[in-house]
């Protein structure tokens, strides 16, 4: 009968463990720093619990912020999964949220069934394209994508700047924006009177989709093992460049889609200040999420929670509201090191059984 030594938690326990334990400890962390400040704990963490949660319109706009947080962390997932790290989530959001503005506010006479698909395909097809350039660059020229996409996300945030104040800028406006886009390219509401719309749904859609591609099929198959050990998967016989653009395209796209859902179902325009931040943020749920599909989202949530409800914490505690930053980089530490949460809660690793060693790409 196979004995456990004392302490030691199954390696598929532990993919659940760590992350939840890592938030726990941050929480805590942010409590030790509320109190050494002067402020009310309580008050605090029972402000950013109902600023996140304590009505229906606060559930609805932390949904609001987590359906780009789920398209970007899958983006930033996807890429990891084939072992390439995408840090150019924020400009391929960018290219698909200029691609979606034009479609919306340029093409007339369109119905609605028409005009709202084609102008979502545009988003999508605009950040893929953005995406699958640095794995192009990568599969080619062996150009590192963590570079290339930094560089991207420079290129295309100044051009959509340029674009919308001169080619794209309604000159009716008062401050640089596109025109507003015309009403057939909405993304309806779910919910009349609150913002929640149904990019919503399509979020939580690319969720299945994309775990039944990484999962369920040969593609997705081959992504996994190209991300696991390039050697093994080039031995196998599997196209090494084909993965790599498909990844960063696929990843592209799905950045494309949260930049374009942006525009269709909230700003109905793109302004010269569009700033999101939800690329970045995408890298810190992608590894909160092990780079699973389906904890993307609890993932996502958490995320957009914490910036919804770091206002009315603020409010009732009288802190800074930059203490909500503090506790998502604890977060991001503590996954990025297990080692540390651990040693803290004097947890063993699971020993691999069979004495094979796999190279893991990033954040899986």
């Amino acid at each position: 009968m196979e004995t456990r030594p004392k302490g030691r938690i199954k390696a598929g326990y532990q993919d659940l463990l760590i992350p939840f334990l890592s938030i726990i400890t941050s929480l805590i962390i942010g409590a030790v720093i509320i109190w050494a400040s002067g402020a009310n704990v309580y008050a605090a963490y029972k402000g950013l619990w109902e600023g996140a949660f304590g009505s229906a319109r606060a559930i609805t706009e932390t949904f609001v912020g987590t359906t780009p947080y789920i398209l970007t962390g899958l983006a930033v997932a996807f890429g990891f999964k084939c072992g390439l790290f995408n840090i150019g989530a924020e400009g391929q959001l960018y290219a698909g949220a200029v691609a979606a503005a034009y479609i919306g506010y340029a093409w007339h006479g369109l119905p609605h069934f028409i005009h709202l698909p084609i102008a979502i395909i545009a988003g999508i097809t605009a950040g893929g394209i953005w995406g699958a350039i640095p794995g192009y660059l990568k599969a080619k020229t062996g150009a590192h994508e963590v570079i290339n996409t930094i560089m991207l996300n420079h290129i295309m945030i100044r051009l959509t700047d340029y674009l919308v104040k001169n080619p794209m800028l309604d000159p009716a406006a008062s401050v640089p924006r596109t025109p507003y886009i015309l009403k057939t390219a909405y993304l309806p509401k779910i919910i009349p009177g609150l913002r929640l719309h149904w990019g919503f749904i399509l979020a939580i859609g690319a969720v299945f989709v994309i775990y039944f591609l990484l999962f369920k099929t040969k593609t997705g198959f081959e992504i996994r093992t190209v991300g696991l050990n390039q050697d093994a998967a080039r031995y196998a016989g599997m196209n090494i460049s084909k993965n790599f653009v498909f990844a960063m395209a696929i990843s592209g796209g799905l950045a494309g889609l949260a930049g374009a859902g942006e525009v269709l179902g909230l700003n109905y325009n793109l302004p010269a200040a569009f700033v999101s931040g939800f690329g970045f943020d995408a890298i810190a749920i992608a590894l909160l999420a092990k780079s699973n599909p389906l904890a993307i989202f609890p993932s996502a949530m958490l995320w957009a929670a914490l910036r919804n409800g770091a206002g009315l914490m603020q409010v009732r505690a009288q802190i800074s509201i930059d203490l909500i930053n503090i506790i998502q980089a604890f977060v991001i530490m503590f996954i990025a090191a297990p080692k540390i949460v651990r040693w803290i809660y004097r947890i063993r690793a699971e020993r691999e059984k069979g004495g094979v060693l796999l190279t893991k790409g990033w954040g899986q």
